[in-house]
């Protein structure tokens, strides 16, 4: 894509304010599509981990009192153990009810001197689901004091929240190209105001309209480029300097933003998505103006 153009050059300034501006908003642009595309990847792998994290797993809370507790567990074991769907079992550890219970309460909390259920972790077997009714009805029989959670009241709202800031990741991506198409259009018709006298000149000597067009349109989506790769330049920097999950805790939305794989090569496509839509708004925004001043 050249920019060596004398002529194009006298119509289109290749440095001013307008010329700098088309930069600075392409490279801002790419910076905030760079974490737009960010935002939504990492969107779509939460909603992933959690839907896998808790679709093939059930907790039994069983509360009763000291002496029947352990009574009571060995006959919800009992009955999980006969229960077709059912491929494990197993009994939490209070140092597992203790790291559930940090985010809520602090890592100092006494469980010692608290009453707290025991917490039973059950497994799914693959391809088959255990019956949930049937299950409860078991367990009222054996251990009233358990009380059977699937997981399905948590796992469905995490999971629509999660798509739905996917889906504001892709909504931000499109209104910052939106965006930016708006700029460079702004732009390109304020030169072309600026330079009506010199086009009417040229118009005088035999240069056609769609000459005039592609000076700007080569000019401009020449701009927009550079500038989009300068801001996805600097958008991979801001990425690679965040504190990844060993660092902060794996689990947390934040560290998870950023490329794995072959994901990084989608914010390449940036800077040739940039000077596309700067062509397409340029060369609309040339031929409208350029029908005006005619």
């Amino acid at each position: 894509m050249s920019v060596r153009d004398p002529l194009g050059a006298r119509i289109v300034p290749a440095a001013g304010l307008v010329a700098r501006l088309t930069g600075v908003t392409a490279a801002l642009m790419a910076f905030l599509a760079v974490f737009g595309l960010a935002l939504s990847l990492a969107a779509g792998g939460l909603a992933d981990r959690w839907q896998d994290a808790l679709a093939n797993t059930a907790t039994i809370r069983l509360s009763a009192p000291a002496p029947q507790i352990d009574a009571q567990t060995g006959a919800v074991l009992e009955v999980l153990r006969t229960t077709p769907g059912v491929a494990a079992a197993r009994v939490m550890e209070d140092d597992e009810q203790r790291r559930l219970l940090e985010p809520w309460f602090g890592p100092d909390l006494p469980l010692d001197s608290l009453t707290l259920p025991r917490l039973i972790e059950i497994t799914e077997a693959p391809g088959t689901p255990f019956d949930a009714m049937g299950l409860r009805l078991r367990l009222t029989a054996e251990a009233p004091g358990a009380v059977l959670d699937d997981h399905a009241r948590w796992r469905r709202p995490l999971v629509i929240a999660a798509d739905r800031l996917r889906l504001l990741g892709v909504i931000s991506v499109s209104l910052i190209a939106l965006g930016l198409a708006g700029m460079v259009t702004l732009a390109a018709m304020a030169t072309l105001a600026a330079n009506a006298q010199v086009i009417m000149v040229l118009r005088l000597v035999g240069a056609k309209d769609r000459y005039i067009a592609r000076a700007f349109v080569r000019r401009f989506t020449w701009r927009a480029f550079v500038g989009a790769l300068i801001g996805v330049a600097a958008g991979l920097a801001a990425l690679l300097v965040l504190p990844d999950t060993d660092t902060a805790g794996a689990g947390q939305f934040l560290t998870d933003l950023g490329f794995d794989g072959l994901e990084w090569a989608l914010p390449l496509l940036i800077p040739p998505v940039a000077a596309g839509v700067a062509w397409a708004a340029t060369r609309l925004a040339a031929f409208r103006a350029l029908r005006e001043l005619t």
